[in-house]
């Protein structure tokens, strides 16, 4: 009997070319698929509820697949995590609907964007945080966030090789603080486009900086022209903490049941 099961999937991206399947590349996917048909004796292929890009990270990122095999939906995390590389853990499986799809349901994703802000560099944050030797003000940084919360047209927050006709998106929180030699941008929203996470670490940089006025970021949202924004910060600083979804999967009620709750610290 066929199930669906859900992945939690938490990753290092440094050495891989995003999450998506691609020619002559390793991804995320590309490995899972692999793990999972090997395991199952079945051609698997995972869907992801994001599709992160090279060098960025995830603690949280969703994967569902659909199976025959008889190992219970709890079990293959402890299954995959012995046969996966060590950049690659499954910190949860569950079995779900045969029609839950990650992507076409109501959800609430967060992400964080770290930033090494010291005089040197340090080997070991390289990997995980973007460097900068220019201090930030992080108040400024702060009212500038206040700007991005709310539904609005991000269009000049978005590569200009996205391709969707959609670019209105709902931001629930943007908050800027520091963490110990670090300061994060944590930002919740129900749906982000191509680099617009990156597009927004790169435009509170600048006004960090002193580059870019807070209030000029309603200005760079109005203009809906992505030239009027920011740099897109480096991958290295972005992790996809964690996916909320909300659904009617439930029997015993029609209220929202919160499917999976991953976020990070």
């Amino acid at each position: 009997m066929m199930k669906r099961v859900m992945l939690t999937v938490a990753y290092d991206g440094t050495n891989y070319s995003g999450w998506q399947l691609q020619p002559n590349a390793e991804t995320i996917e590309s490995v899972l698929n692999r793990c999972l048909s090997e395991l199952t004796g079945e051609e698997i292929a995972v869907i992801g509820a994001s599709r992160t890009d090279a060098g960025v990270h995830a603690r949280g990122n969703i994967a569902v697949f659909d199976t025959r095999s008889r190992i219970p939906g709890d079990k293959f995390s402890y299954a995959l995590n012995q046969r996966l590389p060590e950049d690659i853990r499954i910190c949860g499986s569950k079995e779900v609907s045969p029609d839950f799809h990650p992507r076409h349901c109501e959800s609430r994703k967060t992400y964080e964007y770290r930033i090494y802000c010291a005089p040197f560099p340090m080997p070991t944050k390289r990997l995980y945080s973007y460097f900068t030797y220019v201090p930030l003000d992080i108040d400024l940084m702060s009212q500038a966030a206040a700007y991005l919360v709310g539904e609005h047209d991000f269009k000049s927050f978005c590569s200009v090789q996205t391709q969707v006709r959609m670019t209105v998106r709902q931001v629930d929180e943007v908050q800027v603080y520091r963490d110990h030699d670090e300061i994060v941008i944590r930002v919740s929203g129900r749906g982000f486009l191509y680099n617009m996470v990156r597009i927004m670490a790169g435009t509170l940089l600048e006004v960090g900086r002193g580059q870019i006025a807070p209030g000029k970021v309603a200005e760079i949202l109005a203009a809906r022209n992505r030239e009027m924004a920011g740099p897109t910060a480096p991958a290295c600083g972005l992790t996809l903490m964690g996916y909320e979804f909300m659904t009617e999967e439930s029997n015993e009620d029609n209220s929202r049941q919160t499917l999976q709750s991953y976020q990070g610290e």
